[in-house]
Order: C-alpha cells, then structure tokens, then sequence
C-alpha cells in the first residue's frame, strides 16, 4: 500500500559559461547550461516475506549424519510444498553441507553437517503458519523485502512527479535568469529501494522440544522506501 510522504529536492543550479576543446581555442562558448537535479520518494508496506530454515546433525559415522540431515530436509520440504503456490509461497532447498571434525592432534573423530529450506513468497499468513507445522527444522533467519512488481508499480508512480519536479525547476531558473524557457540537453531517470537486512532469530541450540502448528511465526513486515532520482542538464532559450 502507497503512502502519501513524498519527498523532493533539487540540486544548486549553476551557468557553464565557456567550453574550451583541445585545438580549437576559438571555438564558441557554451552558454546558458544549467544542471539540475530533482528527485521523489514514497513508502510501501514490504510485501515478500523471506523465511530460512536450518538444522544440524553431528554422528561418528558421515552416513549417518548423510541420512538424518536428508530425513529433516524431506519431512520439511513435503510439509511446505502442501502449500506451494508460485508467487505466493515459493520452496527451495538451500545448503546442504557435510564436513569431518577433528581432534586436537588432526584426527577424524566425526562428522558434522547442516541443511537448509528457504520459503520465500507475498502470502504471509501462508508462511507464517507453515513455520509452525515444519518440525524437523528451526528458524534461521528471516527477512522482509519489495516484490519486483509492487517495486515497479511504486517507481512507475512516483517517475512521473520527480520529472514534473525537474521541469518545474528548470522553468523556474530560466525565468529567473531572464530566459523565456529551456531545452534538455541530457537527462537521467534512476530508481532505488530499501535493501533490508535479514533479522536473525536467535535460538537455543539445545532446546530439545519443536514447534507445534499452532505457535505461528508473527508476521510484521515495516515499511520500506522506493525513490526516483532524475538528474541532467538543460540549455536555457530566449
């Protein structure tokens, strides 16, 4: 959802009032360039919620540990895709690693290994509730972010005020420096979003009990911030 808080700003403008070219002193002056800057910004509720879930098993035996990180993985993973749905909620396996465990004096004493699922899709409600029913793993981290499309409906929005404001503003100056108005002589149009950090969710490793379905993860997304920037030089007319 859009919120109404939008910002905008301008950079000082400032007359170029000769070019010289290397081999050609007498060429003309440029005169009457005056670059400019402008830019616009809104804030939107995040809508794509990012859940990682993990676990790790240490056994003497590597095929040991092999099988147990593979049984979590599966029970998780048909859990999850009871709930698939593209764009919605999304599933996909994420590291799945296997590694020896030394002594003190370099031997092999064991093994050690970690899995990981991701679900990552705008059905909150969905995945949180989903966090609840996977037994076999725990939460690793979660994240919060913009869609590409509520991304691109945003900038497509606030494109049109951050150029009207450029437009604005160069009229403005070629008045006040007895110009009748102005042409573009180059202009760029960059976008920009919040990129939010992932919010680790510390847990107890040696806590024995997993979540039952109904201990859903809360769900709170924020807000994040898109933001137009157009920037350029225009040459002012008589």
């Amino acid at each position: 959802m859009l919120m109404p808080s939008i910002q905008q700003s301008a950079a000082a403008a400032c007359l170029a009032c000769a070019t010289s070219f290397a081999g050609a002193a007498d060429a003309p002056a440029v005169q009457g360039v005056v670059r400019l800057a402008s830019s616009a910004s809104v804030e939107v509720t995040k809508d794509l919620l990012s859940v990682a879930f993990g676990t790790t098993r240490e056994s003497a035996d590597a095929a040991t540990v092999q099988a147990q990180l593979k049984q979590a993985l599966d029970a998780a993973l048909n859990e999850a895709k009871k709930l698939a749905r593209p764009g919605q909620l999304d599933v996909q396996t994420g590291n799945f690693s296997l590694a020896p465990r030394y002594t003190n004096k370099g031997v092999i004493n064991g093994w050690q290994g970690s899995t990981e699922l991701i679900v990552e899709g705008r059905d909150m409600q969905a995945i949180g509730q989903l966090s609840g029913r996977i037994t076999t793993l725990t939460i690793n981290r979660v994240g919060y972010n913009l869609s590409r499309e509520l991304r691109e409906k945003s900038e497509g929005e606030i494109s049109a005020q951050a150029i009207a404001s450029f437009r604005a503003r160069a009229a403005d100056y070629a008045k006040q420096f007895g110009f009748t108005g102005y042409l573009i002589r180059e202009v760029a149009v960059n976008s920009a979003s919040e990129q939010p950090m992932p919010r680790q969710m510390m847990m107890d490793m040696r806590a024995k009990s997993v979540p039952t379905s109904d201990e859903a993860l809360p769900v709170e997304p924020g807000k994040g911030t898109v933001s137009v920037n157009v920037s350029g030089t225009v040459q002012l007319t008589k």
